[in-house]
Order: structure tokens, then C-alpha cells, then sequence
């Protein structure tokens, strides 16, 4: 499988994401669905705290990538969606801690959303990953 992180010289230089991937060879696509702060005994982890809820979010899809041999690097693209009001920046260094010395970034979306599934939710990540076959 070959991972090519496209980031033209003509563009703004993205800092923690990518503009563009494309994936090349035989590798099997997984698609994880948005994952929110509760825990593997079904509690919400941060009540009103970003921080500590992003940090959830992403142990969560950690458990996903770990159940199918796979890690943060095989992520391709992250969706994430921001209760309105919370400070993306906390959500950021989460992930930067997460991420390590990576410099091949996925791609991201974010949006600033009015509401999520659960009125105690302050953010619900996807993703998308590639494992080779």
C-alpha cells in the first residue's frame, strides 16, 4: 500500500492536516463511525470539558484501529464536529499528543455544530482508515 500525502508548495502550508491523500495498491478500506465521549462501561467521560472529552473520542477509535491491527497512522481522514461555544484548540493538542512526531497528517474536516446526539456531547469524531491487505 503507498500513502501519498499531497500538499502542493503553491498552497497555504496546512499545520496537523493534510489537503489531499491518495492511496495506492491492495489495502481494505474502514470506515469508523462517529465515536463520542462514553466508555467501554458506558459512561461519559468530561462532562462539560472538551478536553477530556476529545481525549475519549480518541482513545475510543484508538480501541477500533487496535481490534483490526492498525493505528493512528493509517487514518486518512478525520471528520470531527465541535459543539458550538467549545475551544478547538484543546481539542487540538489532544490530538497533537496523539499523533506524536507524524508529519503525515490526514486529511480533516471540522464543523461548528448547534447539537449533537446527546446534549451532554461537546464533539463526535469519524474516520477514515487504510490497512494493507
Amino acid at each position: 500500500m503507498e500513502l501519498k500525502h499531497i500538499n502542493p508548495g503553491n498552497m497555504a502550508k496546512p499545520r496537523g492536516y493534510s489537503h489531499a491523500i491518495s492511496v495506492k495498491g491492495n489495502y481494505k478500506t474502514i470506515y469508523i463511525g462517529g465515536q463520542n465521549a462514553i466508555d467501554g462501561n458506558e459512561n461519559l467521560i468530561g462532562k462539560n470539558n472538551f478536553k477530556e472529552q476529545t481525549e475519549q473520542v480518541l482513545i475510543n477509535i484508538e480501541k477500533i484501529l487496535e481490534s483490526i491491527d492498525a493505528k493512528f497512522e493509517n487514518i486518512i481522514k478525520f471528520n470531527i464536529n465541535i459543539l458550538q461555544g467549545q475551544n478547538p484548540q484543546e481539542g487540538f493538542q489532544v490530538f497533537q499528543q496523539k499523533w506524536k512526531d507524524n508529519d503525515n497528517f490526514p486529511a480533516v474536516t471540522v464543523l461548528f455544530v448547534a447539537g449533537l446526539g446527546n446534549p451532554d456531547w461537546l464533539v463526535e469524531i469519524d474516520a477514515i482508515a487504510v490497512i494493507s491487505e
